[in-house]
């Protein structure tokens, strides 16, 4: 294996994520989050999105959570003889300065740290950090056992040898590593989706249509299995506010971020939350009259 030991630093949406992931590849993994009681809560629902979506059993749930042999609000405690970090605390420069001038001072000079930032790019973090030879950004998607895409990409002085490790751990845990050849904010897949999700969500904060109209013609018009507003509820409406959040300077992105607001703060953030543009877990397009006449 690339790694004998991980950590992943923020226990979040994402960051619960990967770590079953390593964890039911085989990886040894240690969590690190400022509240371990909600990051226990987050696997828990990891485990049963595992389940109900990748058919596995509660004897595979028990051998992965093995490999996770901490969880912990101490960072000298979570970093003991690991190799690699994976941030993953929120979408927030000031947080994540923060957060790394904290972790740079506890982890050997060795360890690869890795950023799974959505919007910022390295250039933004590498400021923060020690070791920019051994620093850099690794992507992942909402239901990453699902979307198993992971975007990879240094800063200007990250070692070719780092990259290449970190190449390896994606392809050890089941993702396929997509390579940047430079840094690009929002990545290949956000800058690609964002324009698609934006007309979407220009149209309803417009109140042109609701939701449901917009996915029923775009799948009927395209023939796409997906409407955006399925793929927003399973990206996750928080990682979509942040997108759209940084770009307020924008009338039309404030309005969007805005809209998208109200629903996160009533709870109503996704496929994980039970409820998003649709409900979940039997959500309208799921039947077989969705897109009748």
């Amino acid at each position: 294996m690339s790694f004998k030991k991980i950590t992943i630093a923020g226990a979040g949406t994402l960051g619960s994520q990967i770590a079953f992931q390593a964890a039911f590849y085989g990886f040894t993994v240690s969590i690190w989050n400022p509240h371990p009681d909600r990051a226990i809560r987050r696997l828990n629902k990891v485990q049963k999105m595992y389940k109900q979506e990748m058919g596995i059993t509660d004897s595979d749930v028990k051998r992965a959570m093995k490999n996770i042999v901490e969880i912990t609000n101490d960072m000298e405690i979570a970093t003991k003889n690991t190799e690699y970090v994976i941030e993953s605390v929120p979408e927030n420069l000031e947080i994540k300065g923060i957060f790394y001038q904290k972790m740079c001072q506890v982890l050997p000079k060795d360890v690869i740290l890795a950023s799974n930032s959505s919007t910022l790019v390295p250039s933004q973090l590498v400021k923060f950090v020690d070791r920019p030879e051994r620093f850099l950004h690794m992507h992942f998607a909402n239901h990453i056992w699902k979307f198993n895409t992971s975007e990879i990409v240094g800063n200007e002085k990250t070692d070719k040898e780092v990259i290449d490790k970190v190449v390896e751990f994606a392809k050890e845990i089941n993702m396929l590593p997509i390579v940047l050849k430079k840094e690009q904010s929002g990545y290949i897949m956000n800058s690609l989706s964002v324009p698609y999700l934006n007309a979407a969500l220009g149209l309803w904060a417009k109140g042109v249509a609701d939701p449901m109209t917009i996915d029923k013609d775009w799948m009927k018009a395209t023939g796409s299995p997906m409407g955006p507003f399925m793929s927003l509820d399973a990206i996750g409406l928080r990682t979509t506010y942040a997108i759209f959040n940084a770009h307020a300077e924008d009338a039309a992105a404030k309005a969007i971020a805005d809209k998208l607001k109200q629903m996160i703060d009533e709870g109503h953030y996704g496929i994980e939350a039970g409820e998003g543009f649709y409900k979940y877990p039997h959500p309208a397009y799921e039947s077989a009259d969705f897109l009748k006449v």
